[in-house]
């Protein structure tokens, strides 16, 4: 009998739990934008005094980067994700769900275009935080650079900033990660021709896009870092910037043919700036007479 009634009671109390919970975590049950709850993290400089509703928020959190409102998207939900991680206020568990769930995202149907660029943006901290006290195995590390990868060779949405709507920015938002990643010792040579090959794929764009807000510098930030890491010979960076350097083989318009020469140079130019500055001479004087003739070709 006794039993019975605790049972009884265990029961009625887990029941009575779960709007408590509700409560507690909103949005986590409904996948809504946490915004009011942000707002007030906001307010406070991001100061969230209960540390397991932090975790639970900036989870909760990330339903607000597919929202329509550049607001939630990047000032709310960005700016908090990204200060907890910097600040060490998120526990492993909680970045390891991060990186799980903002890596299906990149994968996952996007019909208004903004879940995919800021969950790029956002998993760029998740890689600095193991890049700045690794919790990644190897097995993860190279998992999160092939999806950053894969995302970025996909990307065919080229928008960048809209007055009304805000950023997507896809190719910029996934070369931050791939700058996270080349700065962590602890990535393999494979791993860097995986980065170069994804990088190379998006310095020119598809079709007859011009780049306008930025990203050659992005793109050009984690080669200048992966010149330096010693993993590549001089002789491997000669083919990568031939292959880079070289025209298609298909015809194309001439529209096409101007946007690929304005990328390359977009990409070329801070990259030649940045590695004749360089204090390191084994990266100056392999590079520079590589970005010089690659220039040239770009020119012709």
């Amino acid at each position: 009998m006794m039993q019975t009634i605790t049972r009884a009671i265990l029961a009625l109390a887990a029941a009575m739990a779960v709007p408590a919970l509700a409560w507690a975590n909103p949005g986590s049950q409904t996948g809504q934008c946490p915004a009011a709850a942000l707002r007030a993290a906001k307010a406070a400089t991001w100061q969230v005094a209960d540390d397991a509703r932090r975790q639970a928020l900036a989870l909760e959190s990330l339903a607000c980067l597919r929202s329509p409102s550049p607001v939630e998207r990047d000032e709310l939900a960005f700016e908090a994700l990204q200060a907890w991680m910097r600040a060490d206020k998120l526990d492993t568990a909680t970045v390891q769900e991060l990186r799980t769930r903002l890596s299906a995202q990149l994968t996952a149907p996007d019909p208004q275009g903004f879940a995919r660029p800021f969950a790029a943006l956002v998993l760029a901290d998740v890689a600095r935080v193991d890049r700045v006290k690794p919790y990644l195995t190897p097995e993860q590390r190279a998992q999160l650079v092939g999806v950053a990868a894969g995302y970025l060779r996909s990307v065919r949405d080229y928008r960048g900033f809209d007055e009304k709507q805000g950023w997507r920015h896809g190719v910029a938002h996934a070369a931050d990660i791939m700058l996270q990643l080349s700065l962590n010792p602890a990535m393999t040579r494979s791993e860097h021709e995986q980065m170069l090959a994804a990088i190379a794929s998006q310095v020119t764009a598809a079709g007859e896009h011009f780049y306008h807000y930025g990203e050659g510098e992005r793109l050009m930030a984690p080669v200048f870092y992966l010149s330096r890491a010693k993993t590549m010979e001089c002789s491997d960076w000669d083919n990568w910037f031939a292959t880079l350097a070289a025209k298609p083989a298909a015809g194309g318009t001439k529209q096409a043919a101007l946007a690929r020469k304005h990328n390359l140079n977009a990409f070329l130019q801070p990259l030649y700036i940045n590695i004749s500055e360089s204090k390191d001479e084994a990266q100056r004087n392999c590079l520079k007479p590589l970005l010089l003739r690659t220039l040239r070709q770009a020119a012709e």
